[in-house]
């Protein structure tokens, strides 16, 4: 009978948790865990910032000191996670329905745009950054702070064309 795979919580020294994934991940391509670990995960979460005129995408740590470990705890795999380099100790085992949310969590803020206080207004000049008009410049018409989403009124052809955008596809400008 197959022991199945399942996530553990491994406490990390601050700061080393990427050390840790990178340490197990070389042991899963050398075959040091002898096909017992499948995957390790940090979970992190993208932090969108404004400096000046230039927005700042981070990457954070979502659970700092901790690492996520899939894995079947046969023979030496335990010790040898256990005794990687910056590894405090376990946690124990994560509840399938805890890692599931987590994930998702995970998942739902690579997505999101967090910690974004970008507030653009109505007769702003802006120049499209990113898209098919990438390079247009237009004036804000209408700003939809709930959706992240302006419209923009460009010029193209000599004609003022509206477009939808989103917060991230364009930059103030002058």
């Amino acid at each position: 009978m197959a022991v199945e795979m399942k996530w553990y919580v491994y406490r990390a020294v601050s700061g080393k948790e990427a050390k840790v994934k990178e340490y197990i991940e070389g042991g899963i391509q050398n075959g040091l865990y002898d096909g017992n670990v499948a995957q390790v995960l940090i979970p992190t979460e993208k932090v969108y910032t404004q400096r000046g005129s230039k927005r700042v995408i981070k990457e954070r740590n979502f659970l700092p000191g901790y690492v996520l470990v899939e894995a079947r705890m046969i023979g030496e795999t335990a010790h040898l996670l256990r005794s990687t380099p910056n590894v405090l100790g376990t946690i124990g085992e994560a509840q399938p329905h805890e890692i599931n949310r987590l994930l998702g969590k995970v998942d739902e803020m690579q997505e999101e745009i967090l910690d974004m206080t970008i507030p653009y207004n109505v007769g702003d000049k802006v120049k499209v950054t990113d898209g098919p008009f990438g390079g247009f410049s237009g004036v804000v018409e209408d700003v939809d702070n709930a959706k992240k989403k302006l419209k923009v009124m460009v010029k193209v052809f000599g004609r003022n064309t509206p477009l939808s955008l989103g917060f991230m596809q364009v930059e103030r400008e002058g």
